[in-house]
């Protein structure tokens, strides 16, 4: 699915990434970065959709140090129990995080909208992996299941913003 689909995903309250939602943690994503042809093309034999083998290289391919963006929707009422859990990580799953290489990690939040960017030492399936297979993990993800709305898309891919704009700028001098 497309990040310009305006179609909502269906809800999925199977959190996932290191800690909140799906990513690095709850589920392990799969190949990520198929998307449709241009808006107004047919499909037929000659341009059908390319299967996973063809799929190019998404952010759950992430490499070490690159930076990745997921998206997930709190239900409405939810925001001050998600705040307050956040607010009091529990320790274990910190070392979890550590343990599975992610770094860098923020979550922001506007409105119902949660917005996770974090960075990984290993890359972004193999932090999925550790955090995947944790029973840290699945007692932290089933506690908060029922504060959201939406985690994944159709295909159970997680909610990928896309990089559009970069500015490096100079770091402060001094």
């Amino acid at each position: 699915m497309s990040p310009s689909d305006t179609d909502p995903a269906p809800v999925d309250t199977t959190p996932g990434p290191a800690g909140t939602t799906p990513g690095p943690a709850g589920t392990t994503p799969g190949p990520a970065g198929t998307t449709p042809g241009p808006a107004g093309t047919t499909s037929g034999p000659a341009d059908a959709a390319p299967g996973p083998a063809d799929a190019a290289p998404g952010p759950a391919d992430a490499g070490p140090g690159v930076q990745v963006c997921h998206l997930y929707r709190l239900r409405p009422g939810a925001e001050e129990e998600y705040e307050r859990r956040h607010a009091a990580i529990w320790p274990e799953l910190s070392a979890l995080l550590d343990s599975a290489g992610v770094y860098d990690y923020h979550i922001h939040r506007h409105g119902l909208l949660l917005v996770c960017v974090l960075r990984t030492r290993h890359g972004f399936r193999h932090a999925s992996r550790v955090t995947g297979a944790s029973a840290v993990q699945r007692r932290w993800t089933e506690s908060l299941a029922h504060l959201f709305a939406e985690v994944a898309d159709a295909d159970g891919e997680p909610l990928w913003a896309y990089p559009v704009f970069h500015h490096a700028g100079r770091p402060p001098e001094g």
